[in-house]
């Protein structure tokens, strides 16, 4: 069975159960500038768990695109599960059903559609605390779903309570924030029999997390938690993780998520997957980085040194480091972004007409890789020279290893290589010099993750007042660009936080300063005419009907919020596809300037815009 046919399977279980489908949206948080990159599918729905009103209704379904880079990324390659980037698919009840229909859901169809046997499958249930009890409800219902197939669930055996760090789900730490216990689904991929009464949390590599169901019930207070008047159910689901057992394999890269990049790689290198743990690391993470790449691309990300383009350009020089390790010296991004494309056009049909871009960027950044590579080298160089003469200690060899990788991009690897090359390196001082590059390493990523973490540090929806001003502003503009440079321009990203907005569109070159004006005439003539801005929730067909701009090739429910600014929908300047939020009027907004533009690829433009 195909991740494409899991994925249609799991949609159609739950709408035919009355849920509708929501969409898949961009890594990049369109209005978050809290977070550096949408990592989980329960993302977008932060809003309504906490009780506004969804227009689709009480009960949704989807899949969603996550990255998980500062949490995983020295696991890739190493373990045969992790991955950056991946795909999660979500059900979610918004003061609807709760535990007694959604746990015999969740076995249903991980059992009865898509076949998984279920004497390996196993459950974790929260063990109580202060705060909340045992949670006692779930292990009578997972009893009665076990049951159903004929076995006999016991405690300790086939489920399992843990604490409130592996089973207790929570937004945040601050008052009102919501949380709840959940209840885990495992299975057991070892070979000792079925797994029964081996405990998940103590035989890790020996089970596979498939997915989780939370129950929002309660609410933080000053002193602890409540109960919610609306109880939420978040169900998630790792795609690529469901299909490595429904495909029998106990390798998530040899699963059609990643095995035809694989294959390539086997083509260009003359190296076999699995013959060594060398060799197999290196696959793996330039599977992974060049899948989780692509997808960072087609969202709008372009390499750079800093949020998510920081990200993006990790991925592509570590990929090319781990490439070189296996003989490939160089086009390894245009050799593997069109298998990528090939292999996931089913989930992003607009991912084709990207293609060819996409190629572009990385093969620039490749470039830039070599040419400090290169540049690391004659600093080497003059590094050898030092050591010979001065015989430095393995700690100061070390911190020199470390700016030549901080400074350059230099990999260590590539360093002991050379270092063993002019015979100053022994195999027996090699791991005496590691020890001390990683700690250097590991004191420097914390460093990173921390500065990372502080600024985006939140991961909740940004409703200011400026964002939400700023959101209204970006329909303006959005308008204001079509009326200046034609209908054909369309909005094909954007990004606010609460200092400007971005906004990516297609045009073939930057504006002119005759045209900036032009656009930053009509956008705030708007604003002095203080215009109300509405919606309305309708079928998607009717509001594609009236002509309302949206993302083409995204994929949408079937009921979707309409934002026009004007008096009327009809008589309105600007109708969009949009979630929200927005001012009630468009004079509560300031005037707007556009302080910025850039060329991000063929045919494509980003620029800034700020309040005066």
């Amino acid at each position: 069975m195909t991740s494409q046919e899991i994925l249609e399977k799991y949609i159609n279980f739950y709408t035919v159960r009355g849920h509708r489908v929501i969409s898949n949206v961009s890594l990049v948080p369109e209005n978050d500038p809290t977070l550096l990159y949408v990592n989980s599918g329960m993302f977008p729905l932060v809003p309504y768990l906490s009780g506004e009103s969804h227009p689709m209704g009480k009960r949704l379904v989807n899949v969603q695109r996550a990255l998980r880079f500062f949490e995983d990324l020295e696991n890739i390659g190493i373990t045969n599960r992790h991955t950056t980037a991946f795909h999660m698919i979500g059900n979610w009840s918004l003061g609807d059903y709760f535990k007694d229909e959604q746990l015999p859901w969740a076995y249903e169809f991980l059992i009865e559609l898509l076949g998984l046997d279920p004497h390996r499958m196993f459950a974790t249930v929260f063990e109580g605390d202060e705060f909340a009890p045992k949670d006692t409800e779930s292990i009578e219902i997972i009893k009665e779903i076990f049951a159903k197939y004929g076995i006999e669930a016991k405690e300790s055996e086939r489920i399992f309570a843990y604490g409130r760090e592996d089973n207790w789900w929570q937004r945040g730490n601050a008052v009102g924030e919501l949380g709840g216990p959940d209840s885990e689904v495992f299975y057991y991929i070892g070979s000792e029999g079925t797994g029964l009464g081996r405990s998940p949390s103590e035989y890790q590599d020996e089970f596979i997390e498939l997915g989780n169901s939370v129950f929002m019930q309660y609410f933080r207070t000053e002193t602890g938690w409540a109960e919610l008047s609306q109880k939420n159910v978040d169900f998630g689901g790792g795609l690529e993780r469901i299909a490595m057992v429904v495909q029998g394999k106990s390798d998530i890269y040899q699963t059609d998520n990643f095995w035809p990049i694989i294959q390539k790689i086997r083509d260009i290198s003359g190296k076999e997957y699995g013959t060594d743990g060398k060799t197999t690391k290196a696959m793996r993470v330039i599977a992974d980085h060049m899948r989780a790449s692509v997808f960072l691309a087609m969202d709008g990300v372009v390499p750079s040194n800093k949020d998510q383009g920081y990200i993006l350009r990790r991925l592509l020089r570590r990929m090319v480091r781990a490439g070189r390790g296996l003989g490939m010296e160089k086009n390894i991004s245009v050799s593997l972004v069109r298998v990528v494309v090939d292999s996931f056009t089913w989930l992003y049909p607009f991912l084709q007409e990207k293609c060819e871009d996409i190629e572009k960027i990385f093969s620039d950044e490749e470039i830039k890789f070599s040419k400090t590579l290169q540049a690391g080298s004659g600093e080497l160089l003059k590094l050898v020279d030092y050591i010979r003469s001065e015989s430095p200690s393995a700690p100061d060899v070390s911190k020199e290893a470390f700016r030549l990788y901080q400074s350059f991009g230099f990999p260590f690897e590539i360093f002991v290589e050379y270092m063993k090359d002019f015979g100053l390196l022994e195999e027996k001082n090699i791991k005496e010099l590691e020890e001390e590059f990683n700690k250097l390493l590991m004191s420097h990523q914390e460093q990173s993750r921390k500065g990372a973490e502080q600024k985006f540090k939140g991961g909740l929806a940004d409703h200011s007042d400026t964002v939400v001003k700023y959101h209204t502003a970006t329909h303006l503009l959005h308008f204001a660009l079509r009326e200046v440079l034609g209908e054909d321009v369309y909005q094909q990203g954007s990004n606010i936080t609460g200092e400007r907005l971005r906004f990516d569109f297609n045009y073939k070159d930057k504006l002119t300063e005759e045209q900036i004006g032009k656009v930053e005439e009509i956008m705030n003539s708007f604003v002095d005419q203080n215009l109300p801005v509405k919606f309305e929730v309708m079928n998607r067909e009717d509001a594609e009907g009236t002509g309302a701009l949206h993302f083409f090739g995204e994929k949408y429910g079937d009921s979707v919020k309409v934002y026009y600014i004007g008096e009327s929908l009809n008589e309105a300047i600007s109708k969009e596809f949009c979630g929200g939020p927005h001012v009630e009027r468009t004079g509560h907004i300031s005037k707007l300037e556009i302080y910025k533009q850039e060329n991000i690829g063929k045919g494509k433009m980003r620029i800034y815009a700020r309040f005066v």
